[in-house]
Formats: C-alpha cells, sequence, structure tokens
C-alpha cells in the first residue's frame, strides 16, 4: 500500500500561529514550539505569530478566539497540555470549541505513537479540527511528539486540508 498522499498541484502561501502551552517554558527553553516552526518554514510555509500560553483554560480559549479572527492565518499549532495530568487543560479547552474534528488524526497520532512508545500513547489526547475557517492543532508538549505528528500527519496534508477548507479543491 502507498502510504504517500497525492501531489497537490498548486502551492500558495499558508501561514501558521505556534502557540506553546506550558507553565514553565520560555522562548529558549520551548524545543518543540522550535521545531513546529522550523519545519513550517522548511516546508516552505510561514509562521506569522508565536506565543507561550500558561496552561489556563481561559488564557487558551483567548488565544484560540484572538488568532481564529486573524486574517493572514490559515493553521493554528499547539503543543503542550495534551496528557491527563490536573494541568493538563489544553484538549478540554479547545475540544470544546471545534466546529469540526479530524477524529483520524488523533487515531494516527496514537497508532504512530504506540509504535515508538508502546501503549503510553493511550495518554495522548492530540486533536485536529476547524474552528472560524482555521484549521487547528493541539498536540503533546515533547519535542519527539511534536516531530512525528509533524512530518508524518501535519506536513503531508497541510496543504491539501487548508485548500479544502477553503473550498478551493
Amino acid at each position: 500500500m502507498n502510504s504517500t498522499p497525492h501531489p497537490d498541484k498548486d502551492f500558495w502561501e499558508i501561514a501558521g500561529a505556534v502557540i506553546t502551552i506550558s507553565d514553565t517554558r520560555t522562548i529558549e527553553t520551548d524545543h518543540s514550539g522550535q521545531i513546529i516552526q522550523q519545519l513550517l518554514l522548511d516546508s516552505g510555509y510561514q509562521v506569522a505569530a508565536y506565543q507561550i500560553v500558561k496552561d489556563e483554560p481561559e488564557q487558551i480559549i483567548t488565544q484560540l478566539i484572538q488568532l481564529s479572527g486573524r486574517d493572514d492565518l490559515d493553521v493554528l499549532i499547539f503543543n503542550g497540555g495534551t496528557g491527563i495530568a490536573p494541568r493538563d487543560t489544553t484538549y478540554d479547552a479547545i475540544a470544546t470549541r471545534l466546529e469540526k474534528t479530524l477524529p483520524g488524526f488523533g487515531e494516527l497520532f496514537r497508532w504512530l505513537s504506540y509504535q515508538e512508545i508502546g501503549s503510553r500513547a493511550i495518554a495522548s489526547r492530540a486533536i485536529a479540527g476547524v474552528y472560524h475557517q482555521k484549521l487547528i492543532f493541539s498536540l503533546p508538549g515533547s519535542s519527539n511528539a511534536v516531530r512525528l505528528a509533524m512530518s508524518q500527519l501535519i506536513l503531508p496534508e497541510l496543504s491539501h486540508l487548508i485548500k479544502q477548507l477553503q473550498g478551493k479543491s
């Protein structure tokens, strides 16, 4: 079975926002946020916003709403806060706001994670969907998880998903 998606014929500029959810990370220590930004740039996309937000539902929702209102953004990629620890609130904040979900993203991410980390993958609450015509991804905060999600799932499909969302495919 060929796991490579069909190529998208037209490429246009896509701009993303990277939002790291953490009570402790700084710009200097946010390796996962840096990885997401670099992978987007290496793929020819723009990074139009980058923020670190405390793992507080109200702050996460505020960022989701504010960034979704920006015309220069196509995709918001959150990382961190997707586990089940008491301070992990990203999933809960984002999942209730999504207008459409992409269940396959979380399912495939956990399947790929299982191949790398085994049964601990069940604790991931990675999710994707649409909010106010923006593509939303919420990833775990580990660098390995971010690299996996970006390289295996998000980047191969980003252009195609944005085109679908905008009614161009």
